[in-house]
């Protein structure tokens, strides 16, 4: 056993852990203020239902060899319950690993949410997530990182979940706004983020814990994890600038969101690729993450699907572009998770086609079943909440609770307004000095 890695996997699981309380700020700060703790709460929920699920049956299923020709594509139920991990492990303790990709299953979930803001009945995410999770994170995640996976027995590249994770997560939530619907009021109101303090605060719990995403996924402290490290800062910087640039050119203004949202963008995009790359060719990466999807969040008002807080242009863009630059950037350093070079290193388009070849499959497949998945659920009992309460707000209507106590603020203010009473027998000794 390994004092020293497992100690840095551990941490770096309780890293993975901070950011979905981190995707809460950075989400209910992007809502409107009638419906943050709703926002919230699909997060915080989605901590809840997948741990447990993970422990049931998630890690078996990901991570298991498989049942002969399903091999490759499922896991078994030989770990179910992960009572046989306990004590076990090379280096690390099974048990360790299997709670560090916890961590990554249940973020993975809780992205989507931000797709569907406004106008999702909470019971019915209930339920989505828990089905979601079986038939399409599993899954994929088991073609990814399994060692009986098919996409990683392709020798495709995926260090910490461009595919399994943000591409995975982004077109899922493209399926569910399709189901869905528009907001009301989409195309023609403001519906401007209620509270930036609370997306920075996100976005910077979110970097912070994404060290653990990247650094920990290789699951020692050693050269990979500190290229990891230096990679993953420098593309984000980069990526923030980038999409500051192209505010400034678009609409003559530098906003706290943009910030916050390139940060995003470029720890989406540096995620597959943060072992793979050298430092400067992540801030390459970083700033064509940030300017592309600070453009694509926008094609949601072209084509007229409602990402409500750019979970399609962020992570499912920002997804594409990190896998795919592996097969352009990837550079066989010492530390490098890779052995062959990317095209603009001098090797050759093999690793270049892997790699959108992993991208494809997973597009295809989640999108499919997500779509499938929210239409059974829209049928059996309705996805989208009545009119009604989106108009009222779904923490009034959904949770008998409101983020901020308006109601009180105004009879503070109305209190203020009013003349101050005269206690009894004053007014007539004040008209007496007055005369």
């Amino acid at each position: 056993m390994d004092s020293g890695n497992t100690a840095w996997v551990l941490i770096s699981a309780a890293l993975v852990m901070l950011m979905t309380p981190g995707l809460a700020f950075f989400y209910g700060g992007m809502s409107r203020a009638k419906s943050v703790l709703n926002m919230m709460l699909m997060s915080f929920t989605s901590i809840a239902i997948v741990s447990v699920l993970w422990v049931v049956a998630g890690y078996s299923l990901t991570f298991g060899e498989g049942y002969g020709p399903l091999a490759p594509f499922l896991g078994d139920l030989s770990s179910a319950g992960l009572t046989d991990l306990i004590g076990t492990g090379e280096g690390i303790p099974d048990l360790a690993f299997a709670g560090f990709q916890m961590m990554f299953a249940v973020i993975t979930v809780a992205l989507i949410s931000g797709a569907v803001a406004d106008r999702a009945k909470f019971g019915a995410w209930l339920l989505f997530v828990p089905v979601w999770a079986l038939l399409v994170y599993f899954p994929v995640a088991h073609w990814v990182w399994s060692g009986t996976g098919w996409i990683f027995n392709l020798g495709v590249i995926d260090f910490a979940g461009g595919t399994a994770v943000h591409i995975n997560a982004g077109i899922a939530a493209l399926a569910l706004t399709l189901v869905l619907g528009r907001r009301k009021g989409f195309g023609s109101e403001s519906m401007r983020p209620h509270n930036l303090p609370f997306v920075l605060l996100g976005a910077a719990l979110l970097w912070f814990g994404w060290f653990g995403f990247n650094a920990g996924s290789g699951l020692a402290a050693d050269g990979t994890a500190a290229l990891a490290f230096v990679n993953t800062q420098v593309a984000t910087a980069a990526a923030t600038g980038a999409w500051m640039l192209v505010e400034r050119i678009r609409y003559g203004k530098v906003t706290a969101l943009g910030f916050a949202s390139g940060a995003i963008a470029g720890l989406v995009a540096i995620t597959p690729a943060a072992a793979s790359l050298t430092p400067l060719g992540s801030i390459a990466l970083g700033l064509v993450a940030g300017g592309v999807c600070a453009y694509a969040i926008s094609w949601k008002f072209r084509f007229k699907y409602d990402d409500a807080l750019d979970v399609v242009g962020i992570h499912l863009v920002g997804g594409i572009i990190g896998s795919l630059a592996i097969g352009l950037l990837a550079a066989s350093t010492g530390a490098s998770v890779t052995e062959d070079d990317g095209l603009l290193y001098g090797g050759g388009i093999g690793l270049l086609g892997l790699q959108a070849a992993a991208v494809l499959a997973v597009l295809a497949y989640s999108f499919v079943v997500t779509f499938v998945i929210a239409k059974v659920i829209d049928l059996v009992m309705g996805f989208r909440i009545p009119e009604h309460v989106e108009t009222n707000g779904l923490d009034h209507e959904l949770h008998s609770e409101t983020a901020y106590a308006f109601d009180e603020l105004d009879e503070i203010e109305t209190a203020a307004e009013l003349p101050s009473p005269t206690p009894p027998g004053e007014g007539k000794a004040s008209q007496q000095v007055g005369s």
